[in-house]
């Protein structure tokens, strides 16, 4: 049974009909296949889900990146590795199934592949977390991530989780000191680092896995510091401002390219990543097997000054400006002071050459 969003109403209801039509057994009984409707019909449904996935606002396209049905981890791993021998534990407390890690080969290549796991039904979900990993998710991954990097593997990342877990027991265990090592390994690390965003990227719980070279993202995925509900009820004290939150968060995949948070978006099937899998399997495959190729001639040390440089530039040029369009409070201010000193440093040169001169003059004056 297929799931439909709230926005899909008509979509739904064609595709309803639809299937009617291609039921010779229907309620009328035993009726011919009317193959000429189906076609108008199919192409009715194509039209408006073009028209509706065209023009998704961005709490719309946070909810498309939930989609139960849309392809998770384990489906992409189980469809692009060959030999994936999956390895479990930190080797200090226990096993986290939340993250799902191990070794296999893309195109006859070896590489250590992470995917952050939500689970398909209500069962696995609740086995999984909801994708949700605990410290001892990010140290197996780290575990795993050193032992790839000795031996030069690249590192494949698939990132879908909501956040990293906030129970009782994760903090006690040392929660915040388990992504910081986490993310601290990623960027120490001398082989190519490649993570694909292809559901939702939350909080520290993405970024703990998502600090690689190059960071790609499905057109409907999103990559946010928080969810829209939890940025709505701080801001706005309302969890009802969802939209207002998606949108001033710059959260979708258009945003987080022209802010070069991401490298590059994997287009996505019309209707979603869900609607054709195998589709979006060959993009994710093609986009995967280009960045691998990127830093084939590469050595560790232009590796890993690659990923330093491309943190480094994040923010300098783009980001919030005095004049956002999204809301006065979330605009910049700058006070008088920054100005000056601002202007002072464009005016270096000029200020230099201009004090020289009176330095000058003044001497002049002296001697005379």
């Amino acid at each position: 049974m297929k799931n439909y969003l709230n926005f899909e109403t008509e979509v739904k209801n064609l595709e309803s009909e639809l299937n009617q039509l291609k039921d010779p057994y229907n309620q009328e009984g035993l009726s011919e296949v009317d193959t000429s409707k189906i076609s108008e019909i199919q192409k009715q449904i194509d039209e408006k889900l073009k028209d509706i996935y065209s023009n998704l606002d961005p709490w719309q396209t946070a909810l498309v990146a939930r989609h139960e049905d849309r392809p998770k981890a384990k489906f992409f791993i189980d469809n692009l590795f060959d030999e994936f021998i999956p390895l479990s534990g930190d080797r200090f407390y226990g096993e986290d199934k939340s993250v799902i890690s191990g070794f296999g080969k893309f195109n006859n290549k070896s590489v250590l592949v992470i995917g952050q796991e939500k689970g398909e039904n209500l069962e696995t979900r609740i086995d999984r977390n909801f994708g949700m990993m605990r410290p001892e998710g990010y140290r197996k991954t780290i575990r795993l991530m050193k032992l790839a990097d000795k031996f030069r593997i690249p590192i494949i990342s698939f990132i879908d989780t909501p956040g990293a877990y906030p129970g009782v027991g994760a903090e006690e265990r040392g929660q915040a000191e388990a992504i910081a090592k986490s993310i601290e390994c990623c960027m120490e690390l001398t082989v190519p680092t490649i993570s694909v965003i292809i559901g939702e990227g939350g909080s520290g719980g993405a970024v703990a896995l998502a600090s690689s070279n190059k960071v790609l993202m499905l057109q409907n995925a999103i990559y946010s510091v928080i969810s829209p509900e939890g940025c709505a009820t701080i801001l706005w004290r309302d969890p009802q401002k969802t939209l207002e939150a998606s949108k001033a968060m710059k959260m979708s995949s258009k945003d987080l390219l022209n802010l070069d948070i991401i490298d590059e978006i994997i287009l996505e099937p019309i209707g979603g990543a869900h609607r054709d899998k195998d589709l979006i399997l060959d993009n994710v495959r093609d986009s995967i097997e280009k960045n691998l190729n990127f830093f084939f001639t590469m050595d560790k040390d232009e590796i890993l000054n690659h990923r330093k440089n491309k943190f480094l530039s994040i923010g300098r040029n783009k980001g919030f400006t005095s004049q956002s369009g999204l809301s006065k409070n979330l605009s910049m201010k700058e006070n008088v002071f920054n100005k000056i000193k601002l202007k002072l440093k464009k005016n270096k040169k000029v200020i230099y050459l201009g004090i020289s001169i009176l330095v000058l003059i003044i001497m002049g004056l002296i001697l005379s």
